[in-house]
C-alpha cells in the first residue's frame, strides 16, 4: 500500500469513517473514468482541484462535482486572493499527493479547502484516495467535514 493511500485510509479511520476503497486498474485520472468505474454519475465524483494563492504562495483546495469546472474569478473571490495554477511540486510538497490522486483528506499539511454545494445533493460521492487508481465512497457532508472545507460558490456557470 502506498504512503498516500495509507494517509487517506488513516484519515478516514481517525474520522470514524468506514469507507469502501476501490482499486481500479484503469485509473481515475478523469471524473468520467472514475464515474464509469464506480458506476455513478459524473457529478458524484468529488474532484480535488488545487490552485496556488498568489499572495500567500499556499495551495488552496477546491472540491467540486465531477461535471463542474472551477471559475478562477469566483475562486479568487472565495479565497480572498488571486489564484494561480499550482504546479506538481507545490501540490506534492503541500498535500503529499501527486496530480491525479489528490485526495480531499489525508494531506501532510493543513490546507484551506472549499466545497461545491452540488456534491451535497447526493447521498454518496466518490473521491480520490491518494493515488490515480484508488477512490473511496463517502457521504458528502462527512467528506466536507473531515476535509475541513467550507461551502462556497466557485463553479463556472453552464455555457
Amino acid at each position: 500500500m502506498s504512503k498516500s493511500l495509507k494517509r487517506v485510509t488513516a484519515a478516514l479511520v481517525n474520522a470514524g469513517v468506514d469507507a469502501e476503497i476501490l482499486n481500479l486498474d484503469e485509473g481515475t485520472r478523469t471524473a468520467k473514468a472514475a464515474a464509469e468505474a464506480a458506476g455513478c454519475e459524473v457529478d458524484q465524483i468529488a474532484k480535488s482541484i488545487v490552485f496556488v494563492g498568489q499572495s500567500s504562495g499556499e495551495a488552496i483546495l477546491f472540491v467540486t462535482a465531477g461535471g463542474n469546472q472551477v471559475d478562477s474569478n469566483l475562486a479568487t473571490a472565495v479565497a480572498g486572493e488571486d489564484m494561480g495554477k499550482a504546479d506538481a511540486a507545490l501540490i506534492r510538497s503541500q498535500t503529499g499527493f501527486a496530480i491525479g490522486g489528490v485526495s480531499p483528506v489525508g494531506h501532510i499539511n493543513p490546507i484551506r479547502a472549499f466545497f461545491d454545494p452540488t456534491l451535497l445533493t447526493f447521498t454518496e460521492v466518490w473521491a480520490a484516495a491518494g493515488t490515480p487508481n484508488h477512490i473511496f465512497k463517502i457521504d458528502p457532508a462527512t467528506l466536507m467535514e473531515i476535509a475541513g472545507a467550507e461551502i462556497a460558490e466557485f463553479v463556472a456557470p453552464e455555457p
